[in-house]
């Protein structure tokens, strides 16, 4: 993709990372290695991404992890 994008989906509660990533397209859900998760606090407070990265404070997670309110997640397909 080119440049930055950011955009939000509205999940249920209770919604597993698979799942989730199916919302925002089939082939995520089809192609869907793991989720890289951090708590939207926890991100403001490092400063970016790649400084929370540095931090240890992104959690590594697979396709059964139930999404939490205040989870921003990437997917790696």
């Amino acid at each position: 993709a080119k440049g930055k994008e950011v955009r939000a989906w509205t999940i249920k509660k209770g919604t597993r990372a698979i799942d989730a990533a199916g919302k925002v397209h089939s082939d995520f859900k089809e192609r869907f290695i793991c989720a890289e998760v951090i708590w939207w606090e926890k991100l403001i407070e490092a400063g970016s991404l790649a400084l929370a990265k540095q931090e240890g404070l992104v959690q590594t997670v697979g396709r059964d992890y139930i999404l939490k309110d205040g989870d921003i997640i990437e997917f790696k397909i």
